[in-house]
């Protein structure tokens, strides 16, 4: 996927999102993120769309905090998470190719303005799943190459960053798989006492094999459903769903 395709899914995904939210309500639970209402949902969205914009449009080389969301709810709330999204979209869409601002993961990327469409694509299609599920509607699919793209950027972009929690005592092998037809796309994650290495094929013997079609483990990585399929050990699934989340 290049930079063009990931910022039509933002733009689609935002959308997508803001329908949902409207639906459920900001005072909806959100079953996926059980220690969040809808509105806390879009307060965090919204504040990461901004944050990511003024990045690229004010080409900032340094870290900085997210600002907090304005104290909104109901019909308020879903307008400021609009424009938000529109604001990050207009604004990516106009950078120039050769921006240079910070970005945070250590796996190189073609581009900074790369870097932040892709990461903001992935960003709003998890949260819009997680808005559909408060409002209880069908959730909308995940295109497989995307899902493929995502689960890449989970595995060997955040959890290769020192802040992992995904760590074992004893060296161990897990495998994660897609099994979607023609999908390329598997990966194996060695864990020790430091950050997880992944590479992005069979390698080794496993311990343990995750696997699925893409869209079901991109979802299940990013703990919003269950693993489709889990393969030898089952503690290694376990130990995901404790220290996996970002």
């Amino acid at each position: 996927m290049d930079t063009a395709d990931f910022l039509q899914t933002l733009d689609r995904e935002g959308r997508l999102l803001t329908t949902a939210a409207a639906a459920a309500g900001t005072e909806a639970k959100v079953p996926t993120c059980p220690q969040w209402q809808v509105r806390d949902l879009l307060r965090h969205t919204g504040a990461v769309h901004r944050w990511a914009a003024a990045f690229v449009a004010d080409e900032r080389t340094e870290p900085r905090p997210l600002d907090e969301a304005p104290d909104l709810a109901g019909a308020a709330l879903v307008d400021w998470y609009r424009d938000s999204h529109r604001l990050l979209v207009d604004t990516l869409a106009a950078a120039p190719a050769d921006v240079r601002c910070w970005t945070f993961l250590p796996t190189p990327a073609p581009s900074p303005l790369a870097f932040w469409t892709r990461r903001q694509a992935h960003e709003t299609t998890i949260h819009r799943y997680d808005a559909e599920v408060a409002s209880g509607g069908t959730a909308s699919p995940i295109a497989p190459d995307f899902a493929v793209d995502g689960i890449d950027e989970l595995l060997r972009g955040f959890h290769a960053r020192s802040r992992s929690r995904l760590r074992t005592r004893e060296p161990r092998v897990l495998r994660v798989r897609a099994l979607d037809e023609g999908a390329d796309a598997v990966w194996t994650v060695r864990l020790t006492t430091e950050p997880p290495v992944t590479v992005r094929e069979a390698g080794e013997d496993a311990e343990a094999e995750l696997s699925g079609n893409a869209e079901e483990l991109y979802l299940a990585l990013w703990n919003r459903r269950p693993v489709p399929s889990v393969t030898g050990d089952r503690s290694l699934a376990a130990l995901w769903q404790e220290k996996g989340g970002i």
